[in-house]
């Protein structure tokens, strides 16, 4: 009885044994996953800079998850200027990459159909540094107030020109991965040939200022402008009017005049009152 169960046993062991082998045997003939080799960042890289050949190395890749745009050959990369910053190890691909022939620096950076150009800003008018590569703005002009002779005078006006604007660099710096504030004395903003004209024109109208907006905001802020006028609250060209001044307003001799033309019933009844002090006597009215 006892040997009949050990031979139950062992076979039972034999055919669990046998199934294992079968399933790693399985396991191991199934294809290994494929992989290709595309080009990353062999170091940090910041935007507008020419690639060069220590710039970029090849690295295995699931086949599967290659980005789109992935680049896989090196020598195509060779000077090619990136109009994104990329770490190392990110995958180099055409979106980062500026049009072939481009040359390095601000250029790059250029949208097409778009120009750039320098404002002159101080720590207010570049809202205090926050201004930074890759922010929107809006251009703010102050025109003060001007006289024309005999077609009247212009009050002062302050009117957004521009909107959402893009911040292309700070002084001569195009890096967008910091944050923290830096004043600087010139900013660079992209703009169409359209808008370039109408902020070399409002430059020379007044004082610029630029009006930090959020960065997914894109509503327009129409707006008819401040006057004068409209801050303080006052009609278009209309003076304040002056404080009433009852006295001067009403003659000195409206009350004598005023109880002249009443009639004798109209004037107030007056009491009057017998007091006794000792050996006197008196009377007061009221």
């Amino acid at each position: 009885m006892k040997s009949r169960r050990a031979l139950l046993m062992l076979g039972l062991a034999m055919v669990l044994g046998l199934a294992a082998v079968l399933l790693a045997a399985r396991w191991l003939r199934q294809p290994a996953s494929s992989s290709v080799h595309i080009a990353v960042a062999a170091a940090d890289v910041g935007l507008g800079q020419r690639l060069a050949p220590d710039m970029v190395a090849l690295a295995e890749w699931p086949a599967g998850s290659v980005p789109a745009g992935a680049q896989l050959d090196l020598a195509a990369l060779a000077g090619r200027v990136l109009k994104a910053s990329v770490q190392r190890g990110e995958p180099v691909t055409e979106a980062r990459l500026a049009p072939a022939g481009t040359l390095g620096g601000l250029s790059a950076l250029i949208a097409e159909g778009k120009r750039a150009i320098t404002v002159r800003v101080n720590d207010v008018v570049g809202v205090a540094g926050f201004a930074l590569p890759g922010n929107f703005v809006d251009i703010l002009v102050y025109a003060p107030a001007q006289n024309n002779g005999s077609n009247g005078s212009e009050s002062a006006l302050s009117k957004i020109v521009l909107e959402r604007i893009l911040v292309l660099a700070v002084a001569q710096e195009v890096a967008r991965d910091d944050t923290k504030p830096r004043v600087v004395n010139a900013v660079t903003l992209e703009v169409t040939p359209g808008q370039a004209e109408q902020l070399d024109l409002a430059r020379s109208v007044g004082t610029l200022s630029l009006v930090l907006r959020n960065q997914v905001d894109p509503q327009p802020g129409a707006t008819p402008g401040a006057t004068r006028h409209s801050v303080l609250g006052l009609g278009a060209g209309a003076a304040p009017a002056a404080p009433t001044d009852l006295a001067a307003t009403v003659p000195a001799a409206a009350p004598r005049l005023l109880r002249a033309a009443l009639p004798p019933s109209a004037e107030p009844a007056r009491y009057c009152i017998g007091v006794i002090d000792g050996n006197r006597s008196s009377r007061e009215c009221l």
